[in-house]
């Protein structure tokens, strides 16, 4: 009786904290569903701008290699983003319901990486779009129209990145801030001291395997493998997210605390 009273008290528990990611993996899809209609359109635009252009053949090569090479980048750029939201958007929520335990915390956490790499071939692609319309004006119209032309592009693309820029930092949120669904029991926000405390951490996790859904989720932190995994997440995001230099010293101190850590234990 007291058996079933407490396996059934972890399994209502573990489908709360689900509840809570789910709101995370709707997040992140709808995400990359916006990403990627968005991407489709301007695909679109890029195409006809390929196969629908009647080039003057007075035109110099370089420039209509230019242009050529800008509109293909442009719909490729556009292509791709249409091609990763589209799985992401498919494959996730599959992951999610359909795996094992910890599938929510591995989906999510691959749509949060994922549609950021969307949102960067988005914004190559629209600005690769932007550029082939600068050479479209020079292809096809003399030079005091391409050069009017010239101007007003070069006005809206820099009014666009100070709109890009201040929305941005209006609702900007630094990774070492953000706050998500999963939950780990017994972790510390500080970094660990001692070896003592990693091993406490290690003896916590057959209560960590029944919250977070999957024992591949306990933290570790000497693991050296686990530190290369980290790697590549880490940059992918501070590529479309660039932190602050503070943040830059602060995961420097910690990494070297860790380090230190490990050669103790």
């Amino acid at each position: 009786m007291l058996y079933a009273d407490k396996r059934a008290l972890e399994t209502n528990l573990q489908v709360s904290l689900l509840k809570i990611r789910e709101k995370e993996l709707q997040f992140y899809t709808q995400n990359c569903i916006a990403i990627g209609t968005q991407a489709a359109l301007l695909s679109g635009f890029a195409y006809n701008g390929i196969i629908q252009v009647d080039i003057p053949s007075s035109s110099s090569d370089w420039l209509k290699t230019f242009y050529l090479c800008v509109t293909t980048a442009a719909m490729g750029f556009e292509l791709i983003a249409v091609l990763n939201s589209t799985l992401c958007s498919m494959l996730g929520p599959g992951l999610a319901l359909r795996g094992p335990d910890g599938s929510m915390h591995r989906a999510v956490d691959g749509l949060m990486l994922e549609y950021r790499l969307t949102f960067l071939f988005f914004t190559m692609g629209l600005v690769a779009f932007h550029v082939s319309a600068l050479l479209f004006a020079w292809l096809e119209f003399s030079w005091p129209v391409a050069l009017a032309m010239t101007l007003a592009l070069v006005m809206f693309i820099y009014g666009m990145w100070r709109y890009f820029n201040r929305i941005y930092q209006r609702f900007a949120l630094d990774s070492d801030r953000m706050i998500t669904g999963k939950f780990e029991f017994g972790d510390s926000p500080e970094p660990v001291q001692n070896a003592a405390s990693v091993a406490a951490s290690i003896g916590r996790a057959g209560l960590n395997e029944v919250l977070s859904g999957g024992i591949a989720s306990t933290p570790s932190t000497c693991a050296g493998p686990n530190v290369a995994h980290s790697a590549e997440p880490s940059r992918i995001i501070g590529l479309v997210e660039p932190r602050p230099a503070h943040s830059t010293y602060a995961a420097a101190a910690t990494k070297a605390n860790t380090k230190e850590n490990c050669i103790i234990a």
